[in-house]
């Protein structure tokens, strides 16, 4: 009897320069999105590269995961581009996979960051029927000890880098209020920040926000992280350290809107900002991966 599988889930990317518009387009359906916007945001993605690695970092990831959990099949699945969540959940079911855990590579939850992704897969295993896998999910992850300890690592860096007393700020995709006070996004995500400067001796911090998207007329969270760098330099500060904690590995999130939009707005501000690297495939990042996963199967 096959060995129960486990479902690695992310948002998706571009891999390619010519695959960004199709992408943007899976990304922004049915959102009344002005095409202005989108060719800014291809032009982001130019300055990256042409590509995100977020789906070679995945890869990665499950490559690591497999290497500490030997027999367990691991397969990735993307929401927005390829391989895509149906098609992936149809070769679990070719493979003659019966049970699955589903674990979304997003540690702090939202509708966004983890609804979507479920009815993505619920809607691959209703088109296959009977022969659909039957999934069950991980639970939260996000003030995981390993999880936490992947986090000191590289802000433990990132501060060693700067004068000492230098201002800690984290980070996270901001969302619409409405989505925000349906769901315990925050909270996890000031428990995530808590655990890992504890860990770092309790030094001071503050919560930032990045990436906003959608109608500018609509409440989302604030501050936005580069508001944040600009009061910091008006009040004297000269060095500053921006956790993305929201995220776990490189993407257009990080790359662009951390090492180039808010870069430029500390330059501005005569701020140096030193940004700490994400999880990606950091030994406790994966450790806590292999964790989640033997947990969820008893």
């Amino acid at each position: 009897m096959p060995a129960p599988a486990v479902l690695l889930i992310a948002f998706g990317g571009p891999t390619r320069p010519d695959e960004i518009r199709p992408f943007l387009a899976n990304v922004t359906r049915g959102r009344p999105i002005p095409p202005a916007r989108l060719e800014a945001v291809v032009r982001h993605y130019e300055e990256i590269g042409g590509r995100s690695p977020l789906n070679a970092l995945t890869f990665r990831q499950a490559d690591a995961l497999r290497a500490r959990l030997p027999g367990v099949p691991v397969y990735v699945g993307m929401r927005n581009w390829a391989p895509y969540l149906a098609d992936v959940v149809a070769e679990m079911a070719r493979d003659g996979v019966g049970d699955a855990l589903g674990l979304i590579l997003s540690p702090h939850a939202s509708e966004a960051s983890r609804e979507r992704y479920v009815e993505a897969v619920a809607a691959g295993c209703t088109a296959l029927g009977g022969r659909a896998p039957r999934f069950t999910w991980a639970p939260s992850w996000h003030v995981h000890p390993d999880f936490v300890a992947a986090w000191v690592d590289m802000v433990g860096a990132a501060l060693a880098a700067v004068p000492a007393g230098a201002p800690l700020v984290f980070t996270a995709h901001s969302i619409p209020l409405a989505a925000a006070a349906a769901s315990p996004y925050v909270q996890e995500i000031q428990a995530s920040a808590a655990a890992v400067t504890a860990a770092l001796g309790g030094r001071p911090w503050r919560l930032a926000w990045q990436s906003r998207s959608g109608n500018p007329r609509d409440p989302w969270l604030e501050p936005d992280v580069e508001d944040v760098i600009r009061e910091l330099g008006a009040d004297g500060v000269r060095h500053l350290v921006v956790a993305p904690i929201g995220f776990v590995c490189d993407h257009v999130e990080v790359l662009y809107d951390l090492d180039v939009a808010a870069q430029k707005t500390a330059r501005a501000a005569g701020v140096t900002l030193v940004r700490a690297s994400t999880p990606n495939d950091h030994p406790h990042f994966v450790r806590m991966l292999a964790d989640v996963v033997r947990s969820s199967r008893g």
